[in-house]
């Protein structure tokens, strides 16, 4: 396991006494610190003013009651976050997620990862992050309404274009975000486009949104290959998950020459040797909302459901963990090197546990971080931001080659950074001492705020 340096042993030590009880931000947190040390050996004045022990602290936590009346005429009750993590590059920037698994440290932990995610798109956005422990599965359209409604009437306080902007996240999409905005609309009583982003495109929403998280990490992955001399071309690529990023990645790979023979859901996963069939995959989730396991009986032959299990265990050259934190164990990382992966990107947020990723660079596996790989959702979040700001819309061509050309700037900020900390191919280090850096100099010219 790496080391933390000895100066910045009592920064961490602070972060677990004062957060106790919250293993992902501790893990986030950690990860981060450990690749500082050598930039408090070469930056002194980052040591100074507590400054890492500030990006350590988000700026503001809130957390408030959301009652809600379901189809029954019940009276339900669960709880909202919103972590507004820093500020000091923009507004706060971060989506809203709504799981039974949501609490205040995971959210803590997404805003914290958010801060220097946000940072590496090189746009001036801060870190925050939102959400509920409201399960919407299973929940009726109006549930689902009159919950978002509820959640807004409380958070409609501390968002604002110039102050917090949250989009979507797992269990929020273009519904939840429709579905907020309006409540917004009619309790602020103006059009404020830039306060949401994720909008549908009737009402401000950005082209290539939809698609960007997945579409980025595929981007991401491109440039790392291209820097180590192959691409798509050929490769056998599982992805896990099927929401909203998993199928979009699978759309770019398979764009890019590659096949994609594998992915999941929370019940199980599918194997399908002859290649995903997207087009099944987007009407099972995105028009039925129905479970993966559906796809068996639509594909017909050739194609397997296995129930429970590790979709890790299926042989490919390129793994992009794209469901949900923690998802890949160093059980998983095992498998996937003795079967010959040759990269592995986090489409989702800290998918893989630290002792995976650990394996994943002691055996030279290509890794790119969550914070670095699934910039391009944030991104194109920021170009919405934009284009609501100029009254403008933009085509989807033109969405998309800016949002390519954030990724490969990602991905040279980091092989670059990594390089110049004598790292070489760290894509961990290289991201989290990219960001940190953006961001610490923007506190710096601050001031002590």
């Amino acid at each position: 396991m790496n080391v933390i340096d000895e100066r910045l042993q009592p920064i961490l030590n602070t972060v677990l006494h004062r957060n106790a009880g919250e293993p992902e931000f501790h893990q986030a947190a950690r990860e981060v610190l450990e690749s500082l040390g050598r930039v408090v050996t070469k930056h002194a004045e980052y040591s100074e003013d507590a400054l890492i022990e500030r990006i350590c602290e988000p700026e503001r936590q809130i957390i408030f009651r959301v009652p809600w009346i379901d189809d029954q005429n019940q009276v339900r009750i669960n709880r909202g976050f919103r972590v507004q993590f820093n500020s000091a590059l923009g507004p706060y920037k971060g989506g809203i997620r709504f799981h039974p698994s949501v609490n205040v440290g995971i959210i803590k932990f997404l805003g914290f990862e958010q801060t220097f995610k946000n940072a590496l798109t090189g746009m001036p956005i801060g870190g925050g992050k939102g959400g509920s422990d409201f399960d919407p599965k299973g929940r009726s359209d109006r549930e689902i309404m009159r919950f978002c409604q509820s959640f807004m009437v409380e958070l409609h306080r501390h968002i604002g274009e110039y102050v917090d902007v949250p989009a979507g996240d797992i269990g929020v999409g273009a519904r939840e975000i429709g579905y907020m905005f309006g409540m917004y609309k009619r309790l602020n009583n103006r059009y404020e486009a830039g306060v949401l982003t994720g909008k549908g495109l009737s009402y401000g929403g950005s082209r290539a949104r939809k698609e960007a998280t997945g579409f980025g990490t595929v981007y991401f992955v491109r440039s790392m290959l291209a820097r180590h001399g192959t691409d798509f071309d050929g490769k056998r690529c599982v992805i896990s998950g099927s929401g909203n990023v998993a199928i979009y990645a699978m759309e770019k790979v398979r764009a890019f020459g590659g096949k994609v023979v594998a992915c999941s859901d929370s019940g199980g996963y599918i194997v399908d040797e002859a290649g995903i069939d997207l087009d099944l995959v987007k009407r099972i989730k995105e028009v039925e909302r129905g479970r993966i396991c559906d796809y068996t009986a639509l594909r017909g032959s050739g194609c397997h459901y296995i129930e429970g299990g590790s979709i890790w265990d299926v042989p490919c050259d390129v793994a992009l963990p794209c469901a949900t934190q923690n998802e890949l164990s160093e059980a998983d990382a095992k498998t996937l090197v003795e079967n010959g992966v040759m990269a592995v990107a986090e489409g989702a947020n800290m998918p893989c546990t630290p002792t995976a990723v650990q394996l994943f660079r002691e055996a030279k596996v290509l890794f790119a971080p969550g914070k670095a790989a699934n910039a391009g959702g944030v991104a194109t979040s920021a170009l919405e931001m934009q284009q609501n700001a100029s009254r403008d819309s933009w085509s989807f061509q033109k969405t998309e080659e800016r949002l390519a050309e954030i990724m490969h700037g990602i991905h040279e900020a980091c092989d670059e950074t990594a390089d110049e900390y004598g790292v070489p191919g760290d894509y961990v280090t290289g991201a989290n001492i990219a960001g940190f850096i953006r961001v610490a100099e923007a506190m710096r010219a601050l001031g002590v705020i």
